[in-house]
């Protein structure tokens, strides 16, 4: 049987004929042996036909056919034209060798050309490859070389090209630098209230929040300073009146000893550091927000921006989160303890990170893992509408109403409330996300117009006499949207008296069905009375 070869190259697809190969001693090892040596390699590989790219741009959308294992019509024309044909109903006396088993695959579908790929064809195409500058001539030295550079750095930008509003490595940063941010102001915000405790002890047992403790410590200062007037400003801080006297009546008995000046100072510039730092972490959470609503917004709505972005992260980005199941999505973050069960052959963990959700916080102990099953099985549907949803501006209204969904279910356990079908939640998020984006077209449209109108006010001398036509053009066209509108009303009129017709034809046709039976009813007791007296005569 013939072997032909198939080498995609940065210039163009070339197809080789190996010739006098033994099929039953295929050896790897002499083939990989033989393939440095040109002279030998020659005699068993040559070359078929060199279809070159007609340019740059065609080079890189056959590249990403055959990365995905598709089948262009320019390589199809290749293979047909220079391999012989195949009979149907006949077995074909030779087979096209391929790198990828994926394009192979996709060849013998549509083309009914038997392909293979093993060890022995991947090393001869190792030699081609090797080889390939000596067998096109045409190709002069480094040219070959300019050719896959240009091709590998198109292909890499056009792999990296992505909507910058849909950037997810943000996300998995900030929700790493929140978590680090939210350790470390508890560890500092400790040792202020252990540093400043020292001076005045009291104060720990009166405000126990750590952005107020800081606050406080940078506003009382020495403790001795404090007095009735500070009570006002005491009250700004804290928010309650009652507090800030409760502090300056500590302030006055307290136990703790006096500091030096420059302490006092350290104290204050660590407790302002702790501040600062709260407050940037306040900051980074609001972006994170609105990173989330960008990036993946019907997620976010299901389950919580900081949730939605943990998971984002543990499972590398929203593609290979959009790519898990349910299952996998439920114990996300539990897997020590997966592993584990599975070792001691225990029981499996119900829930990882999807804990932190309220909805397994409001579910009853024993259907905690139910509520973590369906609350899964919704993160992955929100996932992969996020991921894969060709709408530019995301809509939040399919996390809404599978939020909506999931509060059912919880309703469903507690009270057997019976929840909705997911055919009709589905229409009806499908119906809210359409409405949503005829209002923002609805939007858009007087708003360009208002611009236009604006420019042409702006526009002055010989502009003003061509711009009256477009003034008329905008006023019919003003026209059209009135009439449009009113052609709308009257056909939702007709449809209203239509229903209201067939309301009443409906209330007509129950009427008389009652009347009837009311007719059946009275024969019936007639009959039964004329039965009873025939009884009582006999």
């Amino acid at each position: 049987m013939a072997l032909f070869l198939l080498y995609e190259s940065a210039s163009g697809y070339a197809l080789f004929e190996a010739h006098g190969l033994d099929e039953i001693g295929q050896n790897t090892e002499a083939v990989r042996n033989s393939v440095s040596d040109l002279n030998r390699f020659g005699k068993v590989v040559k070359l078929r036909s060199f279809n070159p790219f007609t340019s740059a741009l065609d080079a890189l959308t056959q590249c990403n056919a055959i990365s995905e294992g598709l089948l262009t019509d320019e390589l199809r024309t290749v293979l047909e034209t220079n391999l012989p044909k195949v009979k149907e109903g006949k077995k074909s006396k030779f087979s096209l060798g391929v790198v990828d088993p994926k394009i192979g695959n996709q060849i013998s579908e549509l083309t009914k050309i038997p392909c293979q790929s093993n060890e022995f064809v991947l090393e001869l195409i190792r030699g081609v490859r090797l080889h390939f500058d000596s067998f096109v001539g045409d190709l002069k030295s480094g040219d070959l070389e300019k050719a896959q550079l240009g091709l590998g750095h198109s292909y890499s930008r056009a792999k990296v090209k992505f909507n910058v509003n849909r950037v997810d490595n943000m996300v998995i940063q900030a929700i790493f630098l929140l978590d680090t941010l939210d350790k470390d102001i508890n560890s500092f915000s400790m040792r202020v209230r252990e540093w400043y405790s020292w001076h005045f002890p009291e104060l720990v047992k009166i405000v126990n929040d750590n952005y107020l403790y800081a606050k406080l410590t940078k506003f009382i200062e020495d403790k001795s300073k404090l007095t009735g007037d500070s009570i006002s400003d005491l009250t700004d801080i804290v928010g309650d009146e009652d507090k800030a006297k409760e502090i300056v009546d500590a302030a006055k008995s307290s136990m703790g000893q006096d500091l030096s000046p420059v302490d006092l100072i350290n104290v204050q510039q660590f407790a302002q550091r702790v501040m600062d730092l709260s407050e940037y972490r306040r900051k980074l959470y609001d972006y994170l927000v609105t990173k989330m609503s960008d990036i993946a917004p019907n997620l976010a709505s299901l389950i919580g921006e900081v949730v939605g972005a943990r998971l984002i992260s543990h499972a590398g980005s929203l593609t290979n989160l959009a790519k898990c199941p349910s299952s996998t999505l439920q114990i996300l973050g539990a897997e020590k303890a997966l592993f584990r069960a599975l070792k001691t052959k225990g029981n499996t963990p119900k829930y990882g990170l999807i804990f932190h959700s309220s909805f397994i916080g409001r579910a009853s102990a024993k259907n905690k893992g139910r509520m973590a099953r369906y609350l899964a099985n919704k993160c992955s549907i929100a996932s992969r509408i996020d991921c894969f949803s060709e709408r530019e501006t995301g809509t939040a209204a399919f996390g809404e109403k599978l939020r909506e969904q999931v509060e059912e279910r919880l309703d469903f356990y507690d009270k057997g409330v019976a929840p909705r079908k997911n055919i009709d939640v589905m229409r009806s998020a499908i119906e809210s996300a359409d409405n949503k984006d005829t209002e923002k077209e609805t939007e858009e449209v007087p708003l360009e117009a208002s611009s236009k109108k604006t420019k042409k006010k702006q526009k002055g001398g010989d502009d003003i006499v061509v711009d009256k036509p477009a003034e008329n053009t905008n006023g019919d066209a003003g026209e059209d949207h009135k009439s449009e509108k009113k052609k709308k009303k009257k056909e939702k009129r007709k449809l209203d008296q239509e229903t209201e017709l067939d309301d009443q034809g409906v209330d007509d046709d129950v009427k008389k069905k009652k009347k009837k039976d009311k007719k059946v009813d009275n024969a019936e007791v007639l009959e039964a009375a004329i039965e009873t007296k025939k009884k009582k005569k006999k």
